[in-house]
């Protein structure tokens, strides 16, 4: 009798893992879309601000230039290139891609992924304060800003998957 009552209540106990488990993918599947709508504004968003930022480095361009008297042109191009590279948020956007895509890999993994995706989302987070830090206008900071929530809600629900 105890040893039924045992497999009835291990029997229990499994069957309620796989439908909290079931119920995590389902809000973490959530979450990656959510991230993938925020990608895909940011993107948005670096396109209408192509013309202003075009404007504002040509500006930045002109001041070097300006002071550019008796500076070696190796100095001039360090400053250009600088100034590209924390305008660029590209690489950003396709690690954010490349982490939502491994997250989706690992959701359908059957083992336990609980520390891989604690892993991730310590890369998504990067990615996300990277873009916030490197961007220049107000609806792309916001548009990171959303992301971090998402990524600290998702994270949250991570700490419980084994």
């Amino acid at each position: 009798a105890l040893l039924g009552a045992f497999d009835t209540t291990l029997a229990a106990f499994v069957t309620m893992r796989q439908e909290e488990g079931a119920q995590l993918q389902e809000i973490l599947t959530r979450h990656l879309t959510e991230i993938e709508t925020a990608i895909a504004q940011a993107e948005d968003a670096i396109a209408a601000r192509s013309d202003a930022q075009n404007t504002r480095l040509r500006a930045q361009l002109a001041r070097i230039l300006e002071n550019a008297d008796g500076v070696d042109e190796g100095r001039i191009a360090q400053e250009l290139a600088l100034i590209a590279v924390k305008a660029d948020v590209t690489e950003e956007i396709d690690r954010l891609r490349a982490h939502v895509a491994a997250a989706r890999a690992l959701l359908e993994d059957d083992g336990p992924i609980g520390r891989k995706l604690d892993f991730l989302m310590q890369e998504f987070n990067r990615e996300a304060n990277t873009l916030c830090s490197k961007s220049a206008d107000a609806a792309l900071t916001q548009i990171g800003l959303t992301l971090k929530t998402v990524i600290d809600q998702m994270r949250e629900q991570v700490q419980n998957v084994e």
